[in-house]
């Protein structure tokens, strides 16, 4: 309930939910503002359209509505478009599902006039709007604004305890206190209400008040990170991109395969992930020092020249 009570607080909404998961709590978001049949408009690189099994169809029974997203901008004009009217043939538009950090690859930072444009949206064509804020404050860092400043205008937000935050477990839903009561009977119909918690909660309210303050130093080795691999030739790596603890690069220029750079990176100790045919994401976190910064940028020196 501490820990409800303080996620809250710190997003400017009535009430909050503790659960296993963002995965979860995305879904649980879903199901309570949504009905059988009903359409979501969602971004075509988000995590909730992308790596959450289905779980919309599965779960829900919604269908989903993708709409493209340029560098975590949202087009408002598009994403009206996609906005079903009535007719006895057409699903009805049940939610619109965003996200701040944008695109699961990426971690760009969505501007908030934005974040308004589309609550502004919704609230024409009496939509809920949900953010699904997995990493919301690193966003908030890079933004240097309040947390609750990116999701005032939100109907309800989630963000991850366990990725910039370093918990090892959970995530929290947050919304008004009508949306909780329902989400939270959801939570216990999926078996996700717990029992004994407060163990679980605990690091989680340790994250909440050590982590958020240290996010920015995590966004900066990120560039930095990005800056030193860039100026390797023949890795493609756009520093303009890096908004927070993200970054992406291309081996498409060099004479090797993503799956063999992947894994001489591995066999050194560094893992990052294959994110298509030619490219791969690495973040930056807690434990991320300068030293192994700069070992990172040996290892991929030495793996290229070697090639």
């Amino acid at each position: 309930k501490k820990l409800e009570k303080m996620s809250a607080d710190i997003l400017g909404k009535e009430d909050a939910l503790f659960t296993t998961s963002g995965t979860l709590a995305n879904q649980i978001a879903v199901m309570t503002f949504t009905n059988r049949g009903e359409e979501v408009i969602i971004g075509d690189t988000s995590h909730i359209y992308n790596l959450e099994v289905g779980a919309l169809a599965a779960l829900s029974q919604v269908q989903t509505r993708p709409i493209n997203v340029e560098n975590g901008y949202y087009d408002i004009e598009k994403m009206e478009s996609l906005i079903r009217n009535k007719g006895i043939q057409n699903a009805k538009t049940g939610l619109i599902c965003i996200e701040n950090t944008n695109n699961l690859n990426a971690g760009f930072v969505v501007p908030i006039d934005n974040i308004n444009a589309v609550c502004e949206l919704g609230k024409k064509h009496h939509i809920p709007v949900y953010m699904d804020g997995a990493r919301i404050f690193n966003a908030a860092v890079a933004l240097d604004v309040e947390v609750k400043d990116i999701v005032k205008n939100v109907d309800a937000v989630m963000f991850a305890l366990t990725k910039g935050l370093c918990a090892p477990f959970g995530a929290i839903l947050a919304g008004d206190k009508e949306f909780i009561e329902k989400a939270r009977w959801i939570k216990q119909r999926l078996g996700g209400g717990f029992r004994q918690a407060g163990f679980l909660a605990a690091p989680a309210i340790v994250a909440i008040k050590e982590m958020i303050p240290r996010l920015k130093e995590d966004n900066k080795n990120a560039k930095i990170l990005g800056e030193k691999l860039s100026a390797i030739e023949g890795l493609d790596v756009n520093v303009d991109n890096i908004h927070t603890s993200i970054l992406t690069g291309s081996v498409k220029k060099l004479p090797i395969t993503i799956d063999e750079f992947l894994d001489r990176l591995k066999e050194n100790k560094i893992k990052a992930k294959r994110i298509s045919d030619d490219s791969f994401r690495m973040v930056t976190h807690l434990g991320i020092e300068e030293n192994e910064i700069e070992r990172v940028v040996k290892v991929v020196k030495e793996t290229i020249n070697n090639i």
